[in-house]
């Protein structure tokens, strides 16, 4: 059983900006030389997302209408300044697992994984993608 471990940081520029990870899961499943096993991709941030879906751009802006409707950055909250950033997190998890067969990410064939940033302003982020396997 062999472990690989990468870390990744990237800049966003706010709100609902989407960065597309799956280019760097790819390359760190190269460079991991691991054929068959499991990737898990972590978040360490407590107000961004990971998700795994689609990209089609209507329905990147239909996710970002979801959580707008149901986190409006304008809500009556308690907790100051950015209580819908966490709230936003919260519905989804912070990390995701995909097969690597191959060497390669077993996404389906439409499947992409992408950073939506859930903060109002700018953020420098950094995600981790660990994958044990032979």
């Amino acid at each position: 059983m062999r472990i690989h471990s990468e870390k990744y940081e990237f800049n966003t520029r706010g709100e609902f900006d989407v960065v597309d990870l799956t280019p760097w899961l790819d390359e760190v499943a190269s460079r991991s030389g691991i054929k068959e096993g499991l990737m898990l991709i972590y978040a360490g941030h407590a107000t961004g997302v990971i998700i795994l879906n689609e990209y089609e751009p209507s329905l990147i802006e239909d996710i970002k209408d979801f959580l707008r409707r149901l986190t409006p950055s304008d809500g009556d909250y308690r907790h100051p300044i950015n209580a819908f950033s966490h709230l936003r997190s919260m519905l989804f998890e912070p990390s995701k697992v995909i097969p690597i067969h191959g060497g390669r990410l077993g996404l389906g064939t439409w499947q992409r994984v992408y950073w939506i940033e859930a903060e109002r302003r700018p953020r420098r982020r950094r995600v981790e993608a660990m994958i044990i396997g032979e």
